[in-house]
């Protein structure tokens, strides 16, 4: 800290252990690359999910499937990155990744995101991986919530000439939408601090790119990958201080979390 000080440290891209020039502006960059795609991937899926076996689901099949769900969340990170690693990346690098440069990347902006050869290992690929990861967390808690919806409030909305998604939208998801936010809050700290899963598969290139087809590292990676290659204090402090960002910004994002799901909760019940 003393060396390269707070601000500084934070907003340099460059890492070289040679020359003893350290940043944490591409680790913190793909840290937050890779938590936001997740839960942009993950949320909508997850709370898909939760109403199927809510509401939709026959009911031999809720039970099933729920454990099937519940049971991602009990897999190893790191099978998930040699699944990512061996499985996910030569798809997406063969199939996922060409399909959506000939589709979104022809548009205007946006094909800015998917610029590049794609090769599987990235921060797209990383985001997926994470996304399968933490899935489980926010379908479950959400399942649970809307199921604790009480029965006379569906039946009344039935009554009144609601359809089941009116009743779903209007009526379980608002008297769930607490538990929701503390799936979703749950889900973001466990992808905020994922490593071996993402390790697999993003690549560990200290770099700030546009493309979500290239190479990158997160602070978690980086400590995973260079701690037993540090040399010298300096890069042993580094790797330190990547860590106390990490739990300041885990910190400070959960703290951000819980502060907004309180003020619901105020206003909920009023």
């Amino acid at each position: 800290m003393h060396r390269f000080g707070i601000i500084n440290f934070i907003f340099t891209e460059d890492w070289d252990p040679v020359k003893e020039i350290f940043g944490a502006a591409a680790p913190l960059y793909g840290t937050l690359i890779t938590t936001v795609l997740s839960l942009l991937f993950a949320i909508p899926v997850a709370l898909g999910i939760a109403i199927f076996l809510s509401e939709v689901s026959p009911h031999f099949l809720k039970t099933p499937v729920g454990i099937a769900i519940e049971m991602l969340a009990a897999i190893p990170s790191i099978i998930y990155g040699m699944w990512g690693l061996f499985t996910l990346a030569p798809i997406m690098a063969d199939y996922i990744e060409p399909a959506i440069q000939k589709t979104l990347g022809q548009i205007p902006l946006i094909g800015k995101l998917f610029e590049g050869e794609p090769q599987g290992i990235d921060l797209f690929t990383a985001s997926v991986v994470l996304s399968i990861m933490i899935i489980p967390f926010i379908a479950s808690i959400a399942r649970d919530s809307l199921n604790l919806t009480p029965n006379i409030m569906k039946e009344s909305a039935y009554a009144l000439g609601a359809t089941k998604w009116d009743v779903v939208k209007d009526v379980m998801i608002p008297y769930a939408k607490l538990g929701i936010y503390g799936g979703i809050v749950l889900a973001l700290g466990r992808a905020l601090g994922e490593t071996m899963a993402v390790a697999f598969v993003l690549g560990n290139n200290h770099q700030i790119t546009t493309s979500l087809f290239d190479a990158a590292a997160t602070i978690t990676v980086t400590l995973a990958n260079e701690f037993t290659e540090a040399d010298t204090d300096v890069y042993l402090s580094s790797l330190f201080y990547l860590a106390l960002i990490l739990f300041v910004m885990s910190f400070i994002i959960l703290a951000v979390a819980k502060f907004f799901l309180l003020r619901a909760e105020r206003g909920y019940s009023r």
